[in-house]
């Protein structure tokens, strides 16, 4: 919110020029510029709050990947992938603020990678504050959890955490800077030499996060190979469910509830105004961030029905977990687009990201791939529907 300034010259046609007077504009005029002084501090401090706000709720993603991954392993891996959860939070946190950070929004930079504030060193700075790398880091963090689903049951701890490190430090914020950055070359707003004319739309990470985590967790798949007994001698695929449904459909919930963080949160601040036009339906960023709720949502439960219908025709039985990946599809690629769609079409987002989850579940059957908690699939698969998805209905 910008502030507003007065002088004494500026009431002096209506007080006239007695000395009184002036006195009289030069204290009307403090007092003006005292009351705006607070109304700027009070914009900065509300708009960090919320920032922080959805951080804390996008931090609550973690405990719903731990869960949805306990739920979805059999019973003697459970404590060794929620070990793996924990220490994706634990190690992310010190990669990124090393290296992590500085990469994705050192500033200056070029358009490839981010150059400063490693250990942010000269940070907070005039681009941003603490708020701004807690919730950049808890991006980063819920990108690596990804990964822990698809090599489930068969990864050597020492492996992972190497592994878990350097996507976490390395590969998502360098990928962060191409899209996220004013100066990465897929940004939307960099100042000239737009990709396209328009810079890649991602929001808040369809590409950017759930296409990142997905490729790292399919290429750790592809590396590890199948479980043991996940195909049989003829290459048929064996089921080997994981050993709690109620533990998915709490992860499912909880990822849920953080979505509402990771979306909405993305925009950044809260007290915006917009100005009015015929094209507009909404007066300020609050009102843009409760639309972003509300595709989110409506994308996700578009996806879940979509799943539960599509599953019981094809199989001929009704499954939850098929029901919260579904769900969990929907968001990822509505991730991407969510704040430039109407809701009307979040329901096609929602709809096309099952079948696409549908047909790269069969895809990886054919392939002999496996993927425990289908996360190559959900968030690979589905992240890259949302970039072209926003590419078509954005407005």
């Amino acid at each position: 919110m910008a502030g507003f300034s007065c002088s004494a010259a500026d009431l002096h046609p209506l007080l006239g020029t007695a000395a009184n007077a002036i006195a009289a504009a030069e204290y009307i005029c403090n007092g003006f510029d005292t009351v705006s002084n607070k109304l700027v501090a009070a914009t900065y401090a509300i708009d960090n709050t919320y920032l922080l706000f959805s951080a804390y709720l996008v931090f609550s993603m973690p405990l719903g990947f731990a869960m949805l991954c306990a739920g979805s392993v059999r019973a003697k891996n459970t404590m060794n992938i929620m070990l793996t959860n924990v220490l994706d939070a634990a190690t992310g946190s010190l990669f990124y603020y090393l290296f992590g950070f500085a990469l994705a929004f050192g500033s200056p930079s070029n358009g490839f990678v981010g150059r400063h504030f490693f250990g942010l060193e000269k940070y907070p700075s005039p681009s941003g504050d603490y708020s701004f790398f807690l919730y950049q880091w808890s991006f980063a963090i819920a990108a690596a959890g990804i990964t822990s689903g698809s090599i489930a049951e068969r990864t050597q701890f020492v492996a992972y955490l190497i592994y878990s490190s350097f996507l976490t430090g390395l590969v998502y914020p360098i990928v962060s800077h191409w899209f996220w950055s004013t100066d990465g070359w897929a940004s939307p707003v960099r100042e000239g030499h737009l990709l396209f004319g328009s810079g890649v739309i991602d929001f808040a990470g369809s590409g950017v996060v759930h296409m990142v985590g997905g490729i790292a967790g399919l290429w750790g798949a592809l590396v590890e190979g199948p479980r043991m007994g996940r195909f049989d001698g003829d290459g048929k695929p064996v089921s080997l469910r994981g050993h709690s449904g109620t533990l998915v459909v709490l992860g499912t919930f909880l990822l849920w509830f953080g979505w509402y963080g990771f979306n909405p949160g993305s925009f950044l601040s809260i007290l915006k105004t917009y100005e009015h036009t015929n094209y507009s339906s909404y007066y300020g960023q609050w009102s843009a961030i409760g639309r972003t709720a509300v595709t989110t949502t409506i994308a996700g439960s578009s996806a879940a029905l979509t799943t539960l219908f599509g599953k019981r025709l094809l199989t001929g039985h009704w499954n939850v977990t098929d029901v919260c990946n579904g769900l969990l599809g929907g968001f990822a690629a509505i991730t991407g687009g969510c704040s430039v769609v109407d809701p009307w079409a979040a329901i096609i987002c929602g709809f096309i990201a099952a079948w696409v989850l549908i047909g790269c579940n069969k895809l990886a059957e054919m392939l002999r791939y496996d993927d425990p908690l289908e996360a190559a699939q959900l968030h690979g698969g589905c992240g890259a529907w949302g970039i072209i998805f926003t590419a078509l209905f954005a407005k």
